[in-house]
């Protein structure tokens, strides 16, 4: 199965680091949100990926090419040009970058996709969230109903610490915990090719009438996960992310 992530947005509210480098770009660790996601994907065995560019793909594009060379220790012969790369993280991934247009919506950009899936079962997510979900899971509950499409329904990290009253005494209190009311749209996606024909065009965002035509006609299901997951759209979530990095604990780093 190939993995496909739209990595073709702008990221206004990241701003500060969008001006240059697309969203998928912004580092939490050291290495791009981007390699975060790719890592878990690649960890349950899903190693070929297909990403949408757009806003400044050609940062993506050179970070994939240059990978193995940042990654490793070199020998360069000068005369020649030859580089040996020796050592160094190599993973086993393909990854195809496909332009699909800076102005082009969410929607489009997965259409714009279609040629590159093999006209197979095919994952999606965005490329700006992590997550600790476990691949294998939600690929078996989307086999089990046969429909269209499964969405990852998630609660969303609260903004404010929690805190759990008795009276006027303070009994429980979590630092920005996960919601426990409400669920929304976490993306990772399970998606069959009959999708596409609920995706009219460009300017077709996936979220809106694709989505809602599917739940209206039964096609969509729903993977409930209950554990960590976040999405890094302003600053605050990204250094929320790089604390737990740093801590040595973030829930979503699954591979050794």
């Amino acid at each position: 199965m190939k993995v496909a992530i739209l990595a073709g947005g702008v990221g206004t509210r990241l701003a500060e680091e969008t001006e240059v480098k697309p969203k998928p770009m912004v580092e939490i660790g050291g290495r791009p949100i981007l390699w975060h996601i790719m890592m878990h994907y690649s960890y349950y065995g899903y190693k070929h990926f297909v990403i949408a560019l757009g806003y400044k793909g050609e940062v993506i594009k050179k970070y994939m090419v240059d990978y193995c060379s940042l990654n490793s220790d070199l020998t360069v012969n000068l005369r020649t040009g030859e580089v040996k790369i020796m050592g160094g993280y190599k993973p086993d991934w393909t990854v195809e970058l496909i332009d699909t247009g800076v102005p082009t919506a969410t929607g489009g950009r997965i259409k714009r996709l279609k040629p590159y899936l093999d006209n197979g079962t095919f994952f999606l997510t965005w490329g700006d969230g992590v997550s600790d979900i476990n691949l294998h899971d939600l690929l078996r509950f989307h086999k089990s109903h046969g429909k269209l499409a499964t969405l990852t329904a998630v609660r969303p990290p609260a903004r404010f610490g929690h805190l759990e009253l008795d009276g006027e005494q303070v009994v429980e209190f979590s630092e920005k915990p996960q919601t426990k009311e409400g669920w929304i749209n976490g993306a990772f996606f399970v998606l069959e090719p009959g999708v596409f024909d609920y995706i009219d065009g460009d300017d077709t965002q996936f979220e809106r009438e694709p989505l809602e035509r599917l739940a209206k006609d039964g096609q969509l299901m729903a993977y409930k996960h209950t554990s960590f997951w976040a999405c890094m759209d302003t600053l605050r979530d990204k250094k929320r992310l790089e604390e737990l990095w740093q801590s040595g604990h973030a829930p979503w780093k699954i591979w050794e």
